[in-house]
């Protein structure tokens, strides 16, 4: 396999290489600094009725240098690897199924190292809602064997939490025993600030709290008006807004995040509107001050 690939991914890297030079990254600006991608999830209406060419022309067009993949769209990675090199986007970071860090890590592991991929994560951990302390040290378990299979082959894995992990535990929630729990030489994870916020809690303290842990971030707002205090991981994808519309303080919660250490982050709009509503978000993070 990897002899079969080297040339695509040599044949990737040069396309990269020769990509057109950008005056300045999309989103970039005098206080926000990225590096800045987009969770391709955020376009799967568009993967579905444009095909994936079309779609990643939409990416380029955006301005945006980095992706995070969730799936290959039934592409071998090497084709995949050129579509995206010949677009100037480099995947950084994926999301692969929690069934499948629990049964076939190494496959996993594999199937980034083709993608060229910094970062392997899970984006929901299966469980029996509500979410309990057994079931939470079932998922620790599982990540821990992940992670430290995972850095065996150069890899990162991480854990996107979703809102139903803070269930109240002890003198913390399920979010603190998952944290302080997994190793963190071999466990990161991506705070999506929606689902932080939507839960009722304040990204910035989290931030604070774990510094070093958050290796990855998803810039996704709450309309305003939309309570919190929800547990359940899921609210109406007409919720995502514009980044600068709705609830998040920016501001607060991008220095914290400098501060943190993240290394990356994704604009992760599900929204219906999400192509007109990324090019606004792009251009508030160019002028957010923080």
């Amino acid at each position: 396999m990897k002899s079969l690939l080297r040339p695509a991914l040599l044949l990737a890297a040069f396309a990269l290489a020769l990509a057109p030079a950008r005056a300045a990254d999309a989103g970039i600006g005098a206080s926000f600094k990225g590096p800045l991608g987009l969770q391709l999830y955020s376009l799967r209406a568009q993967f579905t009725a444009n095909g994936v060419p079309a779609t990643l022309d939409t990416v380029k067009g955006f301005g945006l240098r980095y992706a995070e993949l969730a799936g290959t769209y039934n592409l071998p990675p090497d084709q995949l690897l050129k579509l995206l090199a010949e677009r100037g986007i480099k995947a950084v970071s994926g999301h692969f199924p929690y069934k499948r860090f629990k049964d076939e890590p190494e496959k996993v592991a594999a199937e980034a190292k083709a993608l060229g991929l910094e970062f392997a994560g899970c984006a929901w951990a299966d469980h029996k809602a509500p979410l309990d302390e057994k079931q939470t040290r079932e998922i620790i378990a599982v990540f821990n064997k992940a992670g430290a299979v995972l850095a065996s082959h150069g890899l990162k894995f991480f854990y996107h939490a979703h809102g139903f992990e803070f269930h109240p535990h002890g003198k913390g929630t399920l979010m603190d025993l998952l944290i302080k729990e997994t190793d963190p030489k071999t466990v990161s994870f991506q705070m999506d600030i929606l689902w932080v916020v939507f839960p009722g809690h304040d990204p910035v303290k989290l931030l604070n709290k774990y510094p070093d842990r958050w290796k990855l971030i998803h810039l996704k707002d709450l309309k305003k008006g939309v309570a919190t205090g929800d547990l359940s991981g899921k609210t109406d994808v007409r919720n995502d807004v514009a980044l600068g519309t709705g609830q998040m303080n920016w501001p607060a919660i991008l220095a914290a995040a400098k501060k943190a250490g993240v290394k990356y982050y994704f604009i992760e709009d599900e929204s219906p509107t999400v192509v007109e509503q990324i090019p606004q978000s792009l251009k508030y993070l160019s002028t957010v001050k923080f």
